[in-house]
């Protein structure tokens, strides 16, 4: 019997659940692989006499625990911040500032860089989440390139030239100076953070974050503080961000007005849209992938750049979600719609 195109075959709902079910299965497994292969970097790393790759996939961590902060206000609120370089550089700056002043206690970095960017962060955002769209793009923009030239002023820290860093952040016997300790310290916060953000997406205030990103003002019909609600996404955005800029520092040994800028927040953004927007693990693999990408083009071409970008627009108009789309995407085949927030990992 033949069936109108209006009526097209069905998969039986059994049959589709099956399937979502191994997709979601291979995406843990990726998952699992993945943060296996990044432990065992520094060992591989002793064992090839290749203490580079340490660094390069220390800042890839660094970078993802950034992009990771970003997605939470990016894919789960909606809200496109263009600012989120000026956390990463304050953590950065607060590293220097202080060891340039003789203190090198990493307690005292890390509870400074809270602190600073969980007030920048307040504030900005009591300001800037009161406007949406573009208007909200601009201000953060805006904050970012204010304290970017605040940086640039700063002639005894610098000033555009950048701050050295001669000591890292000592923490109780254990200093951030050694590379696998700064490389486990960052593998560990991203860890942490991946795991905070799960239950995050699945809790009330997860759920609640994103209701508002699909209908803000039925929201706040039900009676919800969707400003609340944003403001407290936008500064644990801020804070995450900003102890990941105060690793780098570390890892650098290096500060810059450069890490401020507009530019640098364009690039986490590309991480998280070349990963996939809204599933969390999504920003490592679009870190990950960047990164790798653009050292090997970097060595192979100095005109990288053409090459990068062919790669960010292939990799936008085939997957709707990035590269971790590829295993996700077919949950909504035919659908034309984004799996709702409870269906992702």
């Amino acid at each position: 019997m033949l069936t109108s195109p209006a009526n097209p075959i069905r998969e039986p709902k059994s049959i589709r659940m099956c399937s979502f079910s191994l997709r979601r299965r291979l995406y843990h497994l990726t998952v699992l692989l993945l943060l296996a292969g990044l432990a065992v970097v520094p060992l591989y790393a002793s064992l090839a006499g290749q203490p580079f790759y340490v660094t390069l996939f220390s800042r890839i961590i660094i970078f993802s625990i950034a992009a990771v902060a970003l997605d939470l206000i990016l894919g789960v609120g909606g809200l496109i911040s263009f600012g989120q370089a000026l956390y990463f550089g304050l953590g950065a700056y607060v590293v220097g500032i202080l060891g340039q002043l003789g203190i090198e206690n990493g307690w005292l970095h890390l509870a400074a860089t809270i602190l600073l960017c969980g007030a920048v962060g307040l504030i900005t955002g009591l300001i800037a989440l009161r406007t949406a769209g573009i208007a909200f793009i601009m201000i953060t923009l805006a904050f970012a390139q204010m304290f970017y030239f605040l940086a640039v002023s700063l002639k005894q820290y610098g000033g555009d030239d950048g701050l050295s860093i001669t000591g890292g952040s000592q923490f109780a016997g254990w200093s951030l100076d050694d590379s696998n300790t700064l490389y486990y310290a960052s593998f560990g916060l991203l860890c942490a953070v991946l795991i905070v953000g799960t239950r995050f997406l699945k809790a009330r205030f997860g759920m609640t974050l994103a209701g508002i990103r699909v209908n803000e003002r039925r929201m706040k019909a039900l009676g919800v503080p969707t400003l609340h609600y944003k403001l407290c996404a936008y500064v644990l955005s801020a804070i995450t961000t900003g102890v990941a800029g105060m690793l780098y520092a570390n890892l650098t040994h290096f500060t810059s007005p450069s890490y401020l800028s507009w530019t640098s927040s364009g690039e986490l953004i590309v991480m998280v849209v070349i990963g996939g927007i809204g599933t969390l693990f999504g920003p490592v693999v679009g870190t990950l992938g960047v990164i790798l990408l653009e050292t090997g083009l970097k060595s192979a071409t100095e005109h990288w750049m053409i090459f990068m970008g062919a790669f960010i627009v292939i990799v936008v108009l085939v997957s709707r979600r990035g590269l971790v789309g590829f295993l996700l995407e077919p949950a909504t085949e035919g659908s034309g719609k984004r799996p709702a927030l409870k269906e992702l990992p």
